[in-house]
């Protein structure tokens, strides 16, 4: 299938197609597997493929036998569905759960409204989700990361909630600050918490795909350097969660922590490069792309200070994914070979 870049006619012709962008993605995606693997072990990896597997078979069986068109698994959608999926879930998420996520996110996140391109929602968040409602115990038990071959000293890992809720539980207790929580659970009582460079690194409790900041921004940076995305929404979505907590933080820092750990706490990197930019459920043009963004900060930032759950990125995207059509139409792209009226 070859896509065309449409801005009324005449069709400019492109070579890039939908097996190559799905690819460079996956590509993207292999450096947090990497990383995923060296912690988690089998338990990533066995997730990565039942959760792959689980969503080519359901979308093969979907065309087989309800839709009957033409077959589309060997374009890389699925399997980049189910790779996204994956990274989203706990290391330690049983089998059969991970396979009825998977049928979800195909079936009812995809397949349901026609299949690729025609699908409102990011496939792989609408199986997230509806795993976290329907099991929320198992998609909120995080196992302790146990490095394949640790390098020097490594800080113990929280083997129970992820930072962020962590902070979340504790600031719910008479007197407590975050300075107050983070000497508690801080490496030997020493007040750092989870060291920065752990975070960054990836040696802390949470979904195993996005754990590693810097694996999955260096396939951030092969995304924009091959122009499968650009960087408008992701900066969008960045720079308001910053400003959002950095002014919260200020005003209260003992019940806000600093916005820089906010950037790489939970899925925030993930989520602003590979889930938000997704070309289908996403605006095209910049002026919408950077009020698509800051929509995605605002919400995560509200949920993550004051909503019930410590994360909220993913349902940031998805409410998010719902005004796409409203912000295309508000910022239309620009027509060729329209001229506007000078005023006289």
């Amino acid at each position: 299938m070859t896509n065309y870049t449409i801005s009324g006619s005449p069709h400019v012709h492109s070579t890039e197609n939908t097996k190559k962008i799905m690819t460079r993605v996956i590509i993207a995606l292999v450096p947090a597997l990497l990383v995923a693997i060296y912690y988690f072990g089998w338990d990533a990896l066995k997730l990565t493929i039942v959760s792959i597997a689980t969503c080519v078979l359901a979308e093969w069986l979907i065309q087989k036998f309800l839709i009957k068109g033409p077959l589309t698994i060997n374009d890389g959608s699925a399997v980049l569905t189910g790779l996204l999926l994956a990274f989203n879930v706990p290391a330690g998420l049983p089998v059969w759960m991970m396979i009825v996520g998977g049928i979800v996110a195909i079936g009812i996140g995809k397949m349901a409204f026609g299949g690729l391109g025609k699908n409102p929602f990011n496939p792989a968040l609408v199986g997230r989700v509806f795993m976290l409602v329907s099991f929320p115990s198992a998609m909120t038990t995080w196992p302790a990361p146990k490095p394949l071959f640790p390098i020097g000293h490594v800080a113990d890992a929280i083997t129970g909630p992820t930072p962020l809720g962590l902070l979340k539980e504790g600031l719910k207790a008479d007197g407590a600050t975050v300075e107050s929580i983070m000497k508690m659970h801080g490496e030997n009582g020493d007040g750092t918490f989870i060291p920065f460079l752990d975070q960054i690194f990836g040696y802390h409790g949470g979904s195993f795909g996005e754990i590693c900041a810097i694996a999955l921004l260096i396939g951030a940076i092969y995304l924009i350097c091959t122009k499968v995305i650009d960087i408008w929404t992701p900066l969008s979505i960045l720079l308001t969660v910053f400003v959002f907590t950095g002014i919260c933080w200020l005003v209260d820092p003992t019940r806000f922590i600093a916005p820089w750990y906010h950037l790489v706490y939970g899925g925030l990197i993930l989520g602003a490069f590979f889930m938000a930019t997704d070309m289908v459920t996403s605006p095209m043009t910049t002026r919408g792309k950077l009020l698509f963004g800051f929509g995605i900060g605002v919400i995560t930032v509200v949920i993550r200070l004051w909503g019930a759950y410590p994360e909220g990125v993913s349902f940031a995207i998805l409410i998010m994914n719902a005004f796409t059509p409203l912000i295309n139409k508000a910022f239309k792209p620009k027509v060729f070979g329209v001229v506007k009226p000078s005023k006289k």
